[in-house]
């Protein structure tokens, strides 16, 4: 990978600014920099979260997993990506770690793969009611569903893990006006990163350590 012709100070102040969700076109103003500087920069720092992102063990246990959809301009018809949104399967432990992926859509010829890729059997997947998880009744995994239609939470019957992480990334990720599609992995895999790594300081260290390896 290149390197940059920035001082590590301005590097530094970048990555910083990376950590704690700032634009890049605010960076670029703080730390006295061209925009578009900004910008690559911030792009090769979510590269670099991307190709560092190691291969995890497979998920086990209590599984939650869901299906939801990022971007355009209007609510669309579940399962088919409508109104220019991009959808996006994830799989989240209880009380630990997030996976997410792009899928090009939401069948169960899609999702059951990655669920059996990713997941243990054995474990137990709760979902809601959607019908591509109706092959789990009789698969390895043991499979609770909620239905949504009539409550959101059944004891341990639920997906309010996944849902919480959905929400943070659109939180995080509505800041920027309008993420060309040709990168939207990257700023996914940013999300991911971040929820797995809940600690700043150490998201912070990390991000410094492979900005002085890749980028100084």
């Amino acid at each position: 990978m290149r390197k940059s012709r920035l001082s590590w100070y301005k590097q530094s102040r970048l990555i910083e600014l990376f950590e704690a969700g700032t634009t890049a076109r605010l960076a670029a103003q703080l730390v006295g920099v061209h925009r578009n500087t900004a910008v690559f920069y911030f792009h090769r720092l979510r590269e670099i979260i991307y190709y560092h992102d190691e291969e995890a063990a497979l998920l086990e246990g209590e599984i939650e997993a869901d299906e939801s959809y990022f971007g355009g301009q209007r609510k669309g018809k579940r399962g088919r990506g409508a109104a220019g949104k991009v959808p996006v399967f994830g799989l989240l432990k209880r009380n630990g770690k997030v996976y997410v992926v792009m899928i090009p859509d939401s069948r169960s010829q899609t999702l059951i793969p990655i669920i059996r890729e990713k997941v243990k059997p054995d474990s137990i997947i709760y979902t809601d009611a959607y019908k591509s998880y109706d092959v789990l009744d009789f698969s390895e995994f043991k499979h609770y569903r909620i239905n949504h239609s009539q409550r959101f939470a059944d004891r341990m019957n639920h997906i309010n893990g996944i849902e919480n992480f959905w929400s943070q990334a659109k939180r995080h990720l509505r800041q920027f006006n309008g993420i060309p599609r040709s990168h939207f992995h990257l700023f996914l895999k940013e999300c991911e990163w971040r929820f797995n790594h809940s600690d700043p300081l150490f998201r912070l260290k990390q991000l410094k350590q492979w900005g002085r390896d890749e980028m100084a």
